[in-house]
């Protein structure tokens, strides 16, 4: 299937973005990614990640490669993508809470806890962040965007494997890609 579009696999950092990028591999669904980040602890299964991705705000000459494949972005950096393409947006919302416990924990291990802004601080900007993309992604032309809760998506992955093959223009393998969410690798739950 022909997919002339850029998929966009976004969220705040800790949201479930590597998640969603195995469950679309999985579903077979054509990734970009490099592979530089190796697995951890946090991320057994990989981070999924294209390197000159984030570098968007200087050059955003690597979407030629994402045109028909999804690639995992920042949700901070989507709205300075050119207008040179129809994007399609998979945007991962996490309980704030849960996020930043994540990241504390992922912090701690290379200890780099200091000098992080408190916890309701760090929700607040990310929920006001959030909210200012989805009211970009609004008055976009060629933006579409789909919220994917975590929480939901934790609790039953076959209906968002479901709607998210839906999303992107169906033909992908739903059970495989409900499949590739394994319950003991999430962490961090209210």
């Amino acid at each position: 299937m022909a997919r002339d579009f850029v998929t966009l696999v976004s969220g705040v950092p800790r949201s479930g973005t590597s998640l969603m990028m195995q469950m679309l591999g999985a579903g077979g669904f054509p990734l970009l990614t490099d592979g530089l980040r190796e697995p951890d602890e946090h991320n057994p299964r990989g981070y999924f990640e294209f390197e000159a991705a984030k570098r968007t705000l200087r050059d955003t000459s690597w979407l030629a490669q994402a045109l028909g494949r999804a690639v995992k972005l920042v949700h901070a950096l989507v709205a300075s993508l050119p207008d040179a393409y129809p994007y399609r947006v998979i945007l991962l919302r996490r309980p704030l809470g849960q996020v930043v416990a994540s990241q504390r924990a992922m912090l701690a291990r290379f200890g780099g806890v200091e000098g992080v802004l408190p916890d309701a601080r760090l929700s607040e900007i990310f929920a006001a962040q959030l909210a200012d993309l989805e009211r970009w992604a609004e008055g976009q032309p060629r933006v579409t965007l789909l919220g994917v809760e975590t929480e939901r998506l934790v609790a039953d992955p076959a209906a968002v494997a479901s709607e998210v093959a839906a999303f992107l223009g169906g033909e992908l393998d739903e059970a495989a890609m409900a499949g590739a969410y394994e319950p003991s690798l999430w962490h961090q739950r209210d």
